[in-house]
């Protein structure tokens, strides 16, 4: 006996997109917060929650380019990508 597919609703999707969002997230926010600590002699070039936003939307960009190109979501490449280009983005906004 064969399952009929479960339609996705609404709490449904916005479940797997949170957790589609949540490394981006954590990740661009922990990097933004934690930089200047591990780089004292390093003037910030924004505000932390401007490096988080953009951490964020970089990491975003990386998670949907794996999802483009692979075809799903949770490929580890995909994972390695998105800490490339976060750790390029803080980067960028870390230096002088």
């Amino acid at each position: 006996m064969a399952f009929a597919p479960h339609p996705m609703g609404p709490l449904d999707l916005l479940n797997h997109l949170l957790n589609f969002v949540a490394p981006a997230l954590v990740l661009g926010a922990t990097l933004a917060y934690l930089a200047p600590v591990f780089m004292k002699n390093r003037a910030v070039a924004r505000t932390h929650t401007a490096q988080a936003a953009i951490n964020f939307i970089v990491g975003m960009l990386a998670l949907v380019a794996g999802l483009v190109f692979f075809g799903r979501d949770g490929k580890m490449l995909s994972y390695a990508a998105l800490v490339l280009a976060v750790a390029s983005s803080q980067w960028w906004a870390m230096r002088r």
